[in-house]
Formats: structure tokens, sequence, C-alpha cells
């Protein structure tokens, strides 16, 4: 897999419209093979895609999570926060410590994709067309997408009140850095301000990480006091949650460990997205305990 996050969220939507579970390792995701393709009127988009793009039960989760961010973030300024929620290189869960606020000024960093705007353009194409992912194609969107992306339910009055607060927004995305005028474009075009390029928008390219966001996220918190992260996926928080070959019961672990319960919605906030993630690995024993199997008597 290159690693970049809109890479996976194209080649599952597709896994996802012929029914088939995707393989994913630190280094490739395997897609199915493209399904036939069906014409609108003969099929619905993956039920994932309809619940996330399209459906009021995720409106109303989404537009909820984005204001308690912006009243989170109301809140926390009124103090001088001692340290970010950004975690000090070596931090683990285990003993979480963070990188120190000083008098930085505040900021709240966000993923981009699946956080404040949901890619409808590229999601539809690839689902209705059943082709298989084409980087060519994914580099043409994060060129020319603007306009087709949209913001997420609340993303624009969440953003808005908290740069009203003194509060800088940025974008930490696996968007591609050769690709960042199309990206400050299409966030601009979805109603969510300025980003700019090595200040307000990190991509990946610009430093040696790949898609790993731990590095630019150490050159934000270099900068800012980082009161606020939101993502979609746990890597938008750190990398150590999609460590290679961490097993999903480890994985589960962190993720609700004492160190990471003391961070959610405090601070860290996920948003939902049941459409591609790490997690399309588990398997039937990692989601369905084996002493809860149960079956209709015949």
């Amino acid at each position: 897999m290159i690693h970049k996050k809109h890479l996976l969220l194209l080649s599952t939507s597709l896994s996802l419209a012929a029914c088939a579970a995707t393989p994913e390792t630190a280094a490739v995701v395997a897609a199915a093979p493209p399904p036939p393709v069906a014409s609108p009127e003969a099929a619905k988009p993956p039920a994932q895609l309809q619940y996330l793009y399209g459906s009021p039960e995720s409106a109303v989760a989404v537009r909820a999570t984005n204001a308690r961010i912006a009243d989170y973030g109301a809140w926390r300024i009124k103090q001088r926060p001692k340290d970010s929620v950004v975690l000090a290189p070596g931090a683990t869960m285990d003993a979480p410590t963070f990188e120190p606020c000083g008098n930085k000024p505040f900021a709240a960093v966000f993923d981009a994709d699946e956080t404040l705007i949901w890619n409808l353009g590229p999601m539809r194409y690839f689902a209705e067309k059943g082709t298989a992912f084409d980087v060519k194609v994914w580099d043409q969107w994060e060129k020319t997408g603007a306009g087709k992306a949209v913001a997420m339910p609340g993303s624009a009055e969440m953003v808005n009140r908290l740069r009203a607060a003194g509060i800088t927004v940025i974008a930490n995305t696996n968007r591609s850095a050769a690709n960042a005028g199309g990206s400050e474009d299409t966030l601009r075009a979805a109603g969510l301000g300025e980003f700019k390029h090595g200040e307000t928008l990190f991509l990946m390219g610009d430093d040696a990480g790949g898609s790993s966001k731990d590095g630019r996220r150490a050159t934000i918190a270099s900068r800012y006091c980082v009161i606020i992260l939101g993502g979609d996926q746990l890597g938008d928080f750190s990398q150590q949650f999609n460590a290679r070959d961490l097993p999903a019961a480890q994985r589960m672990a962190l993720a609700t460990s004492a160190g990471a319960a003391a961070l959610w919605d405090k601070g860290w906030f996920l948003f939902p997205n049941p459409v591609y993630g790490p997690w399309e690995k588990l398997g039937w024993g990692d989601a369905f305990p084996s002493d809860k199997q149960w079956e209709p008597s015949q």
C-alpha cells in the first residue's frame, strides 16, 4: 500500500462494493477484483457508504462531535494548559507524556478526509463504476476536487468558532504535498476557510515519516499549544496504534486503556467512519468472541 489514508479509502470502498473483505498490512492493501459495473438504477451504494454519507444518523453523530469540539475549545482556553495533547516523542499510552505548551499560541489539529470533509466525488465514482483503485484517479481528485468535497455536518461552524476564539485551526492529512494547492482549494471550496501549506496545512511528503503523522504533529506542537486533536482513525492521534503487526486485542487495549480514556472527548475527538480503516483486517474471532457464539435450534 502506498502510505496514504486516501488510498485505503478508495480501495476499501471498492472491496465493500464487491462484498469482499480487504486484508491490510502496513505495506499492502489487496483490493478485491473489480465487480461488474452496475447502472445507477440497478444498484445502491454499499451500506457503509449509505450510512456515512447519506444517513441522518451519521449527520447527527458528526454534528454532535463538532459541537463538543467547539465547546471544549472555548472552555479550554480559559486556562493555560501546561501541556498540549500531542504525545511527546517516545511516550506510550501506558506512560503518556506530552509536548509542553509554555507560552505558545493555541491550535486545534485535524485530519482532513472524513474529518473535516467528505470525499463524495471519488467515493461515488469508484463505487458506482465498480472500478479498481487507480492512483492516477486519486491524484486527479487531489488536484481538481474543489467543489466536489463537502464540509462534514457542523465542521464549518466548529472551525469558525475555534478561530473566533483565537485558536489556530490546522489540517494534518495524508494527502500529497505535491498537490498542496488542490487541497487548499478543496478545503476553501467546502467553506472551511484558508489553509496554507507549511503553516496550517501539513501533508504527506513534508517530512520523511511517510504516512505516519507523528513527525508532523511534533512540528506543529513545537510551534503551538495543541489543545485539540481530531480524526477518524487512531493514527490521527498516535502512530503507535498502527504499529506493524499489532494484534487486534492489543490495539483495542491501547485505545481503551486508562491513558487513552483520559483523552477521548477531553482533547482527542474521534469521528465515526464505518467505510475504511485498519480494523478491516479483523477476523471472526476478533469481532465475535468464541464463547458468545450462538445458533438457533433446528
